[in-house]
């Protein structure tokens, strides 16, 4: 399983490359996370339509947005498992500055929320893979998430 962010950005600053970096490096060659960028557009439809173009048929879906599901750490890591017995890749989508089109959102296989707090796109795009190494470490029993 491949896990894919599709994010509709500008380019992140180092310090955000980095420390994503750091963590798509701790993840195992089996479930590597793939970040692609997609430069924001004049409105989410249009951008949908750029997300769209990234996706291959029948992909899992899933999107980020402020109305999503809230979910805990737990949750995730129990999800990652559901994931990796799908035997499919995963698409986290994460809009732009607008969010993402409402069309598009009913097309995904569920919506989560990273926070309920307004994150810019640089922090919500570090805080996803981060807690996608934490799920990980969690189902390999490695001591990394402590509860």
């Amino acid at each position: 399983m491949k896990i894919f962010i599709i994010a509709v950005s500008h380019k992140m600053p180092i310090w955000v490359e980095t420390a994503i970096q750091d963590y798509c490096k701790r993840m195992p060659k089996e479930v590597p996370i793939i970040i692609k960028e997609i430069k924001p557009d004049i409105s989410p439809a249009k951008e949908a339509i750029k997300i769209q173009e990234q996706l291959p048929k029948n992909a899992f879906i899933i999107a980020l947005d402020e109305r999503g599901k809230d979910i805990t750490t737990m949750q995730l890591s129990e999800h990652m498992s559901q994931w990796q017995q799908l035997g499919k890749d995963i698409y986290l989508i994460i809009g732009g500055a607008d969010g993402l089109d409402s069309t598009f959102k009913k097309t995904c296989a569920a919506m989560f929320r990273l926070s309920s707090l307004t994150l810019p796109h640089a922090m919500a795009r570090l805080l996803l893979v981060e807690q996608l190494y934490r799920s990980w470490t969690i189902l390999q029993n490695h001591p990394y998430h402590r509860e």
